[in-house]
């Protein structure tokens, strides 16, 4: 059995982050480990507080990983802090731990803030040129670069320049445009793909984004093709939004085991 590992925050909620994740990467028929960096007291309405975890233990949690349970592919989510985007970089780069989704998790859908601003840059300089593939959304995009993006045309410029950036490949997520067909786009060297999906009106899309880069995670390490990964992943977020369970009185989780 493949082994995928995801390094991000805990959603005590259950419908995004470390939860997630490795709902999804059960569903996808890989083992899941995790390296918890943050914890957060959160629910369907929003994020009331959050707790970084100690580089310490981060790094601990890092190391029993390496020496025993290597990833075949790893993405990381929210990393909370610039201490700990360097730690988690450092500890991807040493270990040569590849394929690497990074999943730019920035703001929560709820609107609240999971990253650190000094953070951003960081996760420029450290983490993108080691990505197999970057996931962010209009807001991360832009955040990332620089630039306006709302549209489909400046979400392939904001994906050439992360390319640019060092990251290998950008799935630009199209999610926030506001058209009633919704428009991803993955962007490599070689070129750029559209996928195109009718919009789902739904209040279930927390953690979407994560569900997101943890299918396409466990599509690499199953030893799929980056766009055979994408193209199941992408799939699976909208047949699991389409049957979410309408739980909580915000934005719902969807439904990983669909």
């Amino acid at each position: 059995m493949k082994i995928a590992l995801t390094i991000a925050g805990s959603d005590s909620g259950g419908g995004a982050g470390i939860q997630a994740d490795l709902k999804t990467f059960q569903q996808f028929g890989v083992f899941g480990t995790s390296v918890i960096v943050a914890l957060t007291a959160q629910n369907t309405v929003g994020v009331r507080a959050v707790e970084t975890v100690s580089e310490a233990m981060v790094g601990e949690q890092l190391t029993a990983l390496a020496e025993d349970l290597p990833p075949d592919a790893l993405k990381t989510g929210m990393l909370a802090d610039v201490a700990l985007v360097r730690l988690v970089a450092k500890a991807v780069r040493e270990n040569g731990w590849t394929p690497l989704v990074v999943d730019p998790v920035m703001i929560a859908t709820s609107g609240d803030r999971l990253l650190s601003v000094d953070a951003e840059q960081v996760i420029r300089d450290r983490l993108l040129p080691l990505a197999t593939l970057v996931t962010p959304n209009l807001d991360e995009a832009s955040l990332l670069t620089g630039l306006k993006v709302r549209d489909v045309a400046q979400m392939e410029r904001a994906g050439m320049l992360m390319l640019d950036m060092g990251a290998a490949a950008v799935l630009m997520k199209g999610g926030h445009l506001q058209d009633d067909v919704i428009v991803d786009l993955l962007v490599t060297p070689d070129g750029t793909r559209q996928f195109s999906h009718p919009r789902i009106h739904s209040t279930s899309t927390h953690g979407t984004g994560c569900t997101l880069s943890a299918a396409i995670t466990a599509g690499l390490a199953s030893g799929r093709t980056l766009e055979a990964a994408v193209e199941a992943a992408l799939d699976y977020v909208v047949q699991a939004i389409a049957n979410a369970p309408g739980l909580g009185a915000g934005h719902g989780p969807v439904n990983h085991l669909f």
